[in-house]
């Protein structure tokens, strides 16, 4: 078995409480909600996926309210909301008729594609018991920046070119990622727009007010749950006397996601590297506001690896490439340019040690992987570093393994909240086999070699598998409204750091909002709270889960057991109100 030591869960480490904010993710919002004006408010535009038929309709929802003149110049396409809307193929065609709607709210660095499974299998289990469940996957505003038209394509070939080689698409060139000086407006774009977002999405697709009340239950993974602690808190129309536009009251219910409805990220500390160039939280409210309004301070959070836009597209790419054609040999790491990024983020995701990591030999180019086999490089808990963006999709298989021991050594101390707590494998041949991908369900079967560490500890075993790599593909690579985020606004980091300011307290109308409605927590076993659940939290449980897992876990799990988030979430959907 993953070894789950609880010295490595339970290990305290320190980073900059900036750092801390960027893991997760607020009231008196007194600008009046801007108004949807001429006939095309709105669209609805339904989604063709390779997902196999499962009963649920997926369409991606566009509705225009733009924001407040006091944000200046900003794309157009940034004055609409967007998410995704799944619903029963046989329930009715009218979300205020459905029995629930469950309305999500991202995570860092996420986008409303990580929560097609999770929403799939909710809305497929409520419909099994005869109840018709919605569930919206939102998006946050600053995503209209991002550029899906290469990876729309559905080929990864094309994917590539149209990105780096100047490629047209459909008539459409790449104009480049979008730099510091073209994001002035999202130095505003903090946790008040973002919840009055939600609220305006609401009250424009649901209008009556006992209809949020009774049949909308508000969520959201990881950052999510912040969000929608301080959504439960707010006041929406500068009146605190007058309670039907409170947050709490557009809820029937709560639920948490690897995560805690709250307004403190005090439960999620030290889980994301200390270099994402977020300002110093001394610095104070009027200084860091100053900072992102001058442009002297980044408008959105970035990385020097891994975490910055040019990586999260290519995570995209990779999951094209899984989706189109899964057990055939990738180019892909041959096939991108040599630049700093790209390099830095190879040696960082496939290096097997520090040695390895410093000379760039062998490198992830040398070895022959399936295009499955690339994405659990980047995605899967055994292979990728960072705990908050791993998944249980499986092993690589076809060749002999080696221990990962960089950046941290296997059964090191170290190996905790930051890294998380499973032993990492990497091919140990350049040059060699064909490296294939052993799915999820697949581990543990007669075939399994039974890769073990040099230590004797397993690398994995079925238990602590519960992710289908191709529906991780499916969501990565095929979704209109993306899996990773490219463009997160800092401004919603710093507000929630910086949460005892007036400028951000005042925000808190109603603390009472975040206890006065049913909430349902699910917490993942090896995720960011493992072996360290808040006192007085009573949550469900997701054995053998990473992070990303609660929200792209497959209907069919290896115990024969029914996904445990969403049929906890379809059970939940049923009683409060």
């Amino acid at each position: 078995m993953k070894t789950s030591r609880s010295t490595a869960r339970t290990r305290a480490r320190t980073w900059r409480g900036t750092a801390l904010a960027a893991l997760l993710t607020a009231g008196a919002l007194t600008a009046a909600a801007p108004q949807a004006q001429g006939e095309n408010a709105r669209t609805e535009t339904p989604v063709a996926s390779t997902h196999p038929a499962d009963g649920v309709v997926e369409s991606v929802v566009r509705v225009k309210v733009p924001l407040p003149q006091s944000f200046g110049a900003h794309p157009a396409a940034c004055d609409w909301l967007s998410y995704l809307r799944y619903r029963s193929a046989d329930g009715p065609r009218a979300s205020a008729d459905a029995d629930r709607i469950l309305v999500a709210q991202p995570g860092i660095l996420e986008g409303a594609g990580a929560f097609d499974s999770v929403a799939r299998n909710t809305v497929a289990q409520a419909a099994a018991q005869g109840r018709h469940f919605e569930f919206w996957a939102l998006d946050r505003r600053s995503n209209c920046l991002e550029d899906h038209t290469g990876t729309a394509s559905g080929d990864q070939h094309t994917a590539v070119d149209y990105y780096y080689r100047g490629r047209a698409v459909d008539g459409r060139t790449f104009a480049g990622l979008v730099g510091n000086d073209q994001l002035g407006w999202m130095a505003k774009l903090g946790i008040e727009q973002t919840v009055r977002d939600e609220y305006d999405l609401l009250v424009a697709e649901l209008p009556d007010q006992g209809v949020r009340a009774s049949k909308v239950l508000c969520g959201g993974h990881s950052l999510g749950g912040v969000i929608t602690g301080y959504f439960a808190a707010a006041d929406f129309d500068g009146n605190p006397a007058t309670m039907a536009d409170a947050g709490q009251n557009q809820c029937a219910g709560y639920f948490a996601l690897d995560t805690t409805i709250s307004t403190s990220l005090a439960d999620l500390s030290g889980s994301i590297p200390d270099d994402t160039n977020l300002p110093d939280i001394g610095l104070g409210y009027a200084v860091v506001q100053a900072g992102l309004d001058s442009g002297a301070l980044s408008r959105s959070l970035s990385a020097p690896v891994l975490l910055n836009p040019e990586t999260m597209t290519l995570l995209a790419i990779a999951g094209v490439g899984a989706v189109q054609d899964p057990d055939g040999e990738s180019d892909l790491p041959s096939s991108l340019p040599s630049n700093v990024n790209i390099e830095a983020t190879n040696r960082f995701l496939f290096s097997r040690d520090t040695a390895t990591f410093l000379t760039g030999s062998p490198a992830v180019k040398d070895f022959r992987l399936t295009n499955d086999a690339v994405l659990g490089a980047l995605m899967d808990d055994n292979s990728q570093p960072l705990a908050f963006l791993q998944s249980s999709v499986g092993l690589f298989d076809g060749g002999p393994l080696v221990d990962k021991n960089f950046p941290v050594a296997n059964g090191s101390s170290d190996q905790s909240q930051l890294f998380g707590v499973d032993y990492k494998a990497i091919p140990a041949q350049p040059h060699g086999p064909l490296y294939t991908w052993r799915n999820y369900d697949r581990v543990g079967a007669a075939d399994d070699p039974g890769y073990r560490s040099a230590d004797g500890t397993p690398f994995t075993d079925a238990a602590k598998e519960v992710t289908d790599i191709h529906e991780l593909a499916r969501s990565m690579g095929e979704q209109p409204l993306d899996f990773t985020e490219q463009y997160f606004p800092t401004k919603l980091v710093t507000d929630i750091e910086l949460a005892t300011s007036p400028q951000v307290s005042r925000l808190v109308v109603h603390p009472g909002g975040l206890t006065a409605r049913p909430t349902l927590t699910v917490l993942a076993g090896d995720g960011l709270l493992a072996g360290r659940v808040p006192v007085g939290l009573h949550p469900v449980i997701a054995p053998g889960y990473q992070h990303l897992d609660v929200l792209t876990a497959a209907p069919a799990q290896n115990d024969g057991r029914p996904e445990i988030v969403s049929s906890s979430l379809a059970g939940f959907t049923a009683t409060p109100g």
